[in-house]
């Protein structure tokens, strides 16, 4: 009866649901914090950061490898081979110059881009290229094709859904972008 007696006062309740509440939000932010600071850039919103980062490369790389070797007529195989080649050439590029911006030196600069990249360009180019090889006509498709497009686009959606948690789990061990972040600060 005392239990009903006390939940009839609504006044109390809301105040202790109130104070209770910014209470625990307040611990849940430190916890956080704390959960950061053990591991930095360990959440999904700087996995995806990265992984976005890392695709932009990649597709700049991989759409004037395709371009290219259209253009001069190559075959799949080698035009294949400049696309991938580009993708990680772009990739680390702009991890590249964003450290060297940061004040690192070049020959650092270059490890660390290495560090930070190489799996996740490595995965995302597996999966792109992979879809493109596997979608019927995609490697006959011409650049004023739909279905080339369509194919190389989706490769690289379903390449950033793939990624992403390869960049989390690299993240929260230090590695991958981990290592670009140390040098941001």
């Amino acid at each position: 009866m005392e239990h009903t007696g006390h939940h009839g006062d609504t006044t109390h309740d809301h105040a202790a649901h109130g104070s209770h509440e910014s209470h625990q939000g307040h611990i849940g932010h430190a916890a956080h914090h704390g959960t950061h600071d053990a591991r930095p850039g360990a959440s999904w919103s700087m996995a995806v950061k990265a992984t976005l980062h890392c695709l932009t490369g990649c597709a700049i790389g991989e759409i004037l490898g395709m371009v290219i070797g259209t253009a001069l007529l190559w075959g799949n195989v080698p035009t294949m081979i400049l696309a991938i080649t580009l993708a990680f050439l772009f990739g680390y590029s702009f991890t590249l110059f964003a450290v060297v911006r940061a004040g690192l030196g070049l020959k650092s600069a270059v490890k660390v881009a290495l560090a930070a990249d190489t799996v996740s360009i490595a995965v995302m180019e597996f999966v792109d290229n992979a879809i493109i090889a596997l979608t019927p006509g995609a490697m006959d498709a011409h650049l004023s094709d739909g279905l080339f497009w369509s194919a190389l686009l989706g490769g690289f959606a379903v390449a950033f859904v793939v990624t992403t948690p390869v960049n989390k789990w690299m993240i929260g061990r230090g590695k991958g972008h981990a290592v670009v972040h140390a040098h941001h600060h």
